[in-house]
């Protein structure tokens, strides 16, 4: 089974918040002009590109700071439409003063499997006092929590709070619940790849740094040298990359090594890594997922 843990969705840019659209519109040349594109990331396009995958991981996000709100209304309602295919993490913000109560909310939600924080566009502390009660929630309830950067890079956020050296607390607090640094924690993957090497109840998605061949090579490469490329869980990023794309390039990863003495990924490590059982890894229970064949030129590549 291939699982995208990390894909987003909404009905406009402007429910990013501030910066948004100039954030994460792409330049494109049509003859003379610079021109600006938006990302489809509406729910026809999200699951059109969802075709090689069994499981997809769509990804809420609220943020008061940058005034941002995917509501999980949203999430749930598209979930609930495609039920064997897409599970939902809901976006929560921790310095909501009921955050404590929407955790609980959540978890009576069966379309809902997990949550979505993003500290350092939340302008939070990832180990403040009310963070640390919705991580015992969150343990308790068993959801687990992807600590984002959030959908795009804005001006306004705090790096600080995204280091993630600074969710070793957290991981020695609650070591029942699982926690996956998105994007390997770029641009700190050393830190990330430590608390994998030190934590068992810490995964790393991949998702984002595909679209960087070199930088995910470099990553993954570390990864593989210090062991702990079965705590990887692959993602596309959508609506900035598709899950076909990120399988063609995890599998060409080596292509920087050839001809050279650089060491190489074995493709056993990167075929575990597209295959790898997020659900058994981060402890969700869903009901069987329909059997979709992957596309003829993944079948062909051996990818299966």
């Amino acid at each position: 089974m291939i699982i995208d843990c990390h894909t987003s969705i909404w009905q406009s840019p402007e429910q990013l918040g501030r910066d948004a659209i100039n954030r994460i519109a792409q330049p494109t040349r049509f003859g003379h002009e610079q021109v600006r594109l938006l990302p489809k990331a509406d729910t026809a396009s999200h699951y059109l590109a969802a075709e090689p995958v069994q499981r997809s991981f769509v990804l809420g996000f609220k943020s008061r700071y940058l005034g941002a709100y995917i509501p999980n209304d949203l999430i749930t309602d598209y979930c609930s439409e495609h039920a064997d295919q897409m599970i939902g993490f809901a976006g929560l913000d921790p310095t909501d003063p009921d955050a404590t109560a929407q955790v609980a909310e959540i978890g009576h939600n069966t379309l809902l499997k997990g949550l979505v924080v993003a500290p350092a566009a939340q302008d939070f502390h990832p180990c403040d006092t009310q963070a640390m009660r919705i991580y015992e929630s969150a343990a308790i309830l068993k959801l687990p929590v992807i600590f984002s950067s959030g959908p795009y890079n804005s001006a306004h956020t705090r790096l600080e709070y995204a280091r993630p050296l600074l969710l070793d607390e957290i991981a020695r607090n609650f070591p029942d619940l699982k926690l996956v640094v998105s994007h390997m924690g770029y641009p700190w993957v050393d830190e990330t790849l430590m608390l994998l090497a030190k934590h068992n109840n810490v995964f790393a998605g991949i998702a984002g740094l595909l679209r960087r061949p070199w930088i995910a090579w470099d990553a993954l490469l570390r990864a593989y040298e210090m062991q702990v490329t079965s705590r990887l869980l692959f993602g596309s990023d959508f609506p900035f990359s598709t899950a076909t794309d990120c399988i063609d390039t995890l599998y060409n990863i080596n292509q920087f090594a050839m001809g050279s003495p650089m060491p190489i990924i074995p493709r056993e490590v990167l075929r575990n890594i597209v295959h790898n059982d997020a659900l058994a890894a981060l402890g969700i229970h869903c009901p069987s997922s329909r059997t979709l064949s992957p596309p003829l030129k993944l079948r062909r590549a051996g990818r299966e």
